[in-house]
């Protein structure tokens, strides 16, 4: 039986796609996760995901003090990982990215265990730039990011199994709406102040017309009688929020994006623009917009009315509609498991 190694975290965007691939391995592979005491952690111990853990090493963007010991916090990480590899001694490595994908992935070089790492956003991301020049096979989920590496192929973004197949009538009976269309809302894992607050100024008009289903992050909730509003402060079963929306309004985290355009949902995204990213959001924001895929607000030009004026546009926008019926993108779950076997074949 040949055994995997997946890694990646930080963040549930770098690890919930690994748990998508996991799921869908055939029988003969067996599989296990390298990680640090993150989210990865926790994510895993909730999958029965057998878990080997090590101390990552994490840059803090734009504070160079901080950043002064990384040299020698990633050799001591390195070194663990190369212990880790050394028990498990898996037939390749595959990395979804963030800093905790880093350290796996240089032991792996080290121990010349084929190394495949995967890219959620066009452009990549600090850890996977170092990565890709060890990788024996880079896989992207934007076509244009694969273009841009010679051993690279563009799968489409990995989704879990429990995101499709779901009754919309039976979890609007289960959430508790009625037969009037649903917007969704989610601002990102830890949810956004800037869209709660944006909303909430017009949630009182919108449920006069609509249900809204309101992912609105840890500790804030508020107290609210309104008829239609939701109030969810995290929610691990995405497939059913998405069989009861008709519309969304989220951030535009690639992972969640295409899972929104699969889905055939038509979305607003509130791309994160903050300063402290790299402006992943805003490049994946952009390339469906060129699509006709989805209707773009920037975050700096979110307020309440435009907001309320966005979304009206987008309950209206016929052509986005049939633009998303005619669209042909997939889930790249199996597309990544073919890769992970041609690396192990070779």
């Amino acid at each position: 039986m040949k055994k995997i190694a997946f890694c990646g975290g930080g963040s549930a965007g770098h690890v919930i796609p690994n748990v998508a691939v996991i799921e869908s391995l055939p029988p003969q592979f067996d599989f296990c996760y390298i990680g640090t005491d993150g989210i990865e952690k926790t994510i895993c111990s909730k999958n029965d995901i057998p878990f080997y853990e090590f101390c990552g090493v994490k840059l803090a963007r734009g504070k160079f003090f901080c950043n002064l010991l990384i040299p020698i916090k990633l050799l001591n990480s390195v070194s663990k990982c190369k212990k880790l590899l050394k028990e498990i001694s898996p037939s390749a490595l595959f990395c979804k990215g963030g800093y905790a994908s880093l350290p796996p992935a240089l032991a792996a070089s080290k121990l010349n265990i084929p190394v495949i790492t995967h890219e959620s956003d066009i452009s990549m991301g600090l850890a996977n730039k170092i990565i890709a020049r060890r990788a024996q096979l880079i896989l992207t989920s934007f076509p244009q990011t694969a273009k841009k590496y010679s051993n690279a192929i563009c799968t489409g973004s990995p989704m879990r199994k429990n995101l499709f197949g779901k009754s919309a009538a039976k979890e609007k009976e289960r959430l508790g709406l009625d037969l009037r269309p649903t917007i969704l809302v989610f601002g990102g894992g830890s949810g956004s102040v800037a869209i709660n607050d944006a909303l909430r100024k017009n949630i009182l008009s919108l449920c006069k017309k609509y249900n809204v289903v309101h992912i609105c992050g840890k500790g804030n909730s508020i107290k609210s009688k309104i008829y239609g509003y939701i109030q969810l402060e995290f929610c691990d079963d995405m497939g059913s929020l998405y069989a009861c929306a008709d519309y969304a309004v989220a951030r535009c985290g690639s992972n969640s994006a295409f899972e929104l355009i699969v889905q055939k949902i038509p979305t607003l995204f509130i791309p994160l623009d903050n300063g402290a990213t790299r402006g992943d959001q805003i490049e994946n924001a952009n390339y469906f917009y060129k699509k006709g895929l989805c209707r773009v607000l920037s975050e700096k030009n979110l307020t309440p009315k435009s907001l309320q004026n966005e979304i009206n546009e987008l309950i209206a926008d016929e052509e986005l509609k049939t633009a998303l019926r005619n669209d042909d993108t997939q889930c790249g779950t199996d597309n990544v498991i073919n890769a992970i076997k041609s690396v192990i074949k070779s």
